[in-house]
């Protein structure tokens, strides 16, 4: 027993000593010349960990006392804290990079695309960053370089003119996206991406504009024929998240043309592609269309929304659904309460619906104008636009929507529109109603899908019911319908004049009651007044 504990002894002894020697020395002590040492077991395993460990977690701090000297650890800082730190340093470099005011293509919030992503998703063509490189979207990669092959054929341009000229603009065309789908792309994965999409974009616009046929196309070609195809693709490129900025393919264009300053024609491009997606059932007109097609033809700068610009295609299009709309009266009692409230029947209202308006006395005619959001209310009536609903309109909507809902200076005109008439349909019965007057005409299966499809466009937006250009409309049709004195006006016509056989027999009825007014009345005369 005594062995063993001095054979302990002379290992530690001799551990010691090495160690000491190689803090003096600054070197590894295992060398050719040195005499190998057997080390306990439990020893070995305690020098491997304390070799280790890096050199930054333990901190060693040498208090003397006297001839003593002791070795205390200074514990770091732990990983939590070092990990929040990171995070602070890298919302630093986030607000100190980041430009706000330029961004324009957003991610839709998740609250918004809940239960309804299919809506906001690209399904057969990706254009921009946010979708690109998806297993299901890569189908039509190849029919993008064919379009960049046409365009390079036909105007015998060579391909680092387009790379050279998005270059210039990669800058600001990286501020108008947000999220770790930029930050991914490198410099010329990102140029490419913008030349291949954008270039793809714009050969969809001008071949609806000019004819396919007449940009080297085939009859049958599988994508640039106007087939059943194409109106899914105009429905994914309607789409918030699947845009491009309006400046890049201004620069397209204007390669392509021979004018690489031009601005606006896009724009002209862009209300013809997606005229059908129109809510209303008013197509372009003859003038219009001849305008747009000598514009090409010479590369005019007809514009009819040059006076507002554009951000991607998304912007040009709610900017011309909304051309020559009612600007807003400032209402002084806003500043005092404004209601940001989820715009849900539990907890706002702008309106009631066809049915209970119908009680009251209020009637509903169409209107006549393309205009659809222009609603009008005098004298009892509430004048409403026709609305065209299609399986496209969903969509549509809620893209416009959620721009509106993100974009700061861009108003909410669409959004108060689709609350108003939210409110206006409840039911199958309200739809039945506005479509028997000719308000609304839809290509779904029933009514019922209809008051469905408006119940759920706003379940969960964000909405201020004073701030909507309806809202003096709407306090004009409630305060009639709190009019009693309508509402039984509207209850006698319902009752007894809704048809030819109930007016008969009110007439009946006052007839008799009249015969026995009068037959009482000289009944009684001639008992006090005898002739």
């Amino acid at each position: 027993m005594v062995a063993v504990f001095t054979k302990e002894l002379l290992s530690w002894y001799l551990i010691t000593v090495k160690l000491g020697e190689a803090v003096e020395s600054g070197v590894a002590t295992t060398s050719t010349t040195s005499p190998t040492i057997e080390f306990p077991e439990q020893t070995q395993h305690s020098l491997q960990k304390q070799q280790q460990e890096p050199s930054e977690s333990r901190q060693i701090v040498k208090r003397n006392y006297g001839e003593n000297c002791e070795e205390v650890d200074n514990p770091p800082d732990s990983e939590w804290v070092i990990s929040i730190k990171e995070k602070l340093e890298q919302a630093s470099q986030d607000d100190a990079a980041s430009s706000w005011a330029k961004l324009c293509i957003y991610r839709v919030p998740h609250y918004l695309r809940e239960g309804d992503d299919k809506a906001y998703a690209p399904q057969i063509v990706s254009v921009g960053p946010y979708h690109h490189g998806k297993r299901r979207l890569r189908q039509m990669d190849r029919h993008k370089w064919r379009a960049l092959q046409h365009v390079l054929k036909r105007t015998n341009h060579d391909i680092n003119l387009y790379l050279d000229a998005v270059k210039e603009l990669e800058e600001r065309a990286r501020a108008c996206y947000e999220g770790p789908s930029i930050t991914s792309l490198g410099s010329n994965e990102f140029v490419e991406m913008m030349v291949l999409d954008g270039c793809f974009v714009i050969e969809l616009f001008r071949g609806a504009a000019e004819g396919f046929k007449q940009l080297g196309y085939p009859r049958n070609d599988p994508i640039f024929a106007m087939r059943g195809s194409m109106h899914i693709i105009q429905r994914d490129m309607i789409m918030l998240e699947n845009q491009l900025p309006l400046f890049i393919l201004d620069r397209l264009l204007g390669l392509q043309l021979g004018n690489p300053g031009q601005k606006g024609l896009v724009a002209k491009l862009v209300l013809q592609f997606f005229d059908p997606l129109m809510p209303t059932d008013e197509p372009l007109t003859k003038s219009y269309r001849s305008k747009l097609e000598s514009s090409l033809r010479y590369a005019t700068t007809f514009d009819p929304l040059s006076d507002h610009g554009g951000l991607h295609c998304v912007d040009v299009f709610r900017r011309s659904l909304l051309r020559r709309r009612p600007q807003r009266e400032p209402r002084i009692w806003i500043k005092r309460w404004s209601h940001n409230r989820v715009a849900d029947k539990r907890r706002q209202q702008l309106i009631h619906c066809v049915t209970e308006l119908k009680e009251a006395g209020i009637k509903f005619k169409k209107r006549k104008t393309d205009r659809f959001w222009d609603i009008k209310f005098k004298n009892g009536i509430l004048y409403i636009p026709r609305l065209l609903i299609h399986d496209g309109t969903k969509s549509l909507f809620l893209n416009l929507i959620a721009f509106e809902q993100c974009q700061l200076d861009c108003g909410n005109d669409i959004t108060s529109y689709v609350v108003f008439m939210d409110n206006l349909i409840n039911s199958h019965q309200d739809v039945a109603h506005l479509h028997y007057h000719g308000i609304i005409e839809h290509w779904l299966g029933s009514d019922a899908e209809v008051a469905d499809l408006f119940n759920r466009l706003c379940q969960e937006v964000v909405f201020d019911i004073n701030d909507s250009y309806l809202s003096h409309l709407s306090e004009d049709v409630n305060r009639y319908y709190d009019h009693k004195w309508n509402a039984w006006c509207a209850s006698l016509r319902h009752n007894y004049f809704s048809n030819p056989w109930a007016i008969i027999s009110l007439v009946a009825a006052v007839f008799l009651l009249l015969i026995t007014f009068t037959q009482t009345f000289y009944g009684v005369y001639g008992y006090y007044k005898p002739s």
